[in-house]
Formats: structure tokens, C-alpha cells, sequence
């Protein structure tokens, strides 16, 4: 009797499982590109000077700024402690004023006398520049610099 009960119990757990069915299929595929975007949130890119004499691209989360608030942080002296290793030839202090036109040229104009700039602090400010108007392919000349331009960013 014991082994009947216990041969009627397997079968009707036997018939708990999952039952068998046809091919279930789901939606298409999603196509198209992928949106840019950023999870750590809106990236602003400074290009700072690294001890071998390089431009190197440091990305900063930081709310999205204008093209001259961005320059204006190569000229600040806590750039530096952003990022480590890094240094900027920019003179401390300087303030920018930066036009583009519809073509991407952008034009970048300092409150310190661009003459003195070393040709390292040039290109500083025109690849930071250029970063900061991405929309468009950008030259930039800075005003005054003896380095005529307009110039596109060495990277």
C-alpha cells in the first residue's frame, strides 16, 4: 500500500512541470544608431600640458559651460589639481572672449597679451576651443598671437 502511495504521488508531481508549447517569438530587433550619450553626465574637455611637453585631453563632469568659461579654466590656478601630473601655460587669470561663425570659424580673443603666449599655450586654447564648439569642424586663431592661424587641433 505504501509503495502505491508513493508511486501515486510521484505521478502527480510528475504533472506539475512545464508543459510543452510552440515557438514563442518576441518583437523586432531595435535598429538605428545609438544616441551619444554620457552616464557620468555633461563632460567639458580641457587639453593641459604633460611633463614630457604634450597636450593631453583631461574630461571634467562639470555642467556644460560656454566656449570662453571653458578657456577661462586653463587659466585658473585649481586646473592643476584636477588633474594631477598636468600643467597648463596659460597665464593665470586670463579672461576669453570667443566668436564663431556658422562655418566654424572661431575666433578667440584674451584679456592678457597674446603675443607672450608660448606656442604651447596656443594650441592649449585652440584645442580646448575646438572642443568646446564640437558642432562643427573648427580653425581657431587667437588674436594677437604671433602664431597666425587659423589653426585646427594637432590631436
Amino acid at each position: 500500500m505504501r509503495v502505491l502511495a508513493v508511486l501515486a504521488s510521484l505521478l502527480v508531481l510528475a504533472g506539475c512541470g512545464i508543459q510543452p508549447s510552440g515557438v514563442i517569438t518576441g518583437d523586432a530587433a531595435p535598429r538605428g544608431d545609438v544616441a551619444p550619450g554620457n552616464p557620468a553626465g555633461p563632460m567639458t574637455i580641457l587639453y593641459l600640458v604633460s611633463s614630457e611637453g604634450g597636450l593631453s585631453p583631461v574630461r571634467l563632469t562639470i555642467k556644460p559651460l560656454s566656449p570662453a568659461d571653458t578657456l577661462a579654466l586653463l587659466a585658473s590656478p585649481a586646473v592643476e589639481k584636477r588633474a594631477p601630473g598636468l600643467t597648463t601655460e596659460v597665464p593665470t587669470g586670463a579672461e576669453f572672449v570667443v566668436s564663431t561663425d556658422a562655418s566654424g570659424k572661431t575666433e578667440v580673443a584674451l584679456s592678457t597679451s597674446a603675443d607672450q603666449l608660448s606656442s604651447t599655450a596656443v594650441a592649449q586654447i585652440v584645442c580646448t576651443a575646438a572642443a568646446a564648439v564640437p558642432a562643427v569642424p573648427t580653425h581657431v586663431t587667437v588674436v594677437g598671437a604671433r602664431y597666425q592661424g587659423p589653426w585646427r587641433c594637432p590631436q
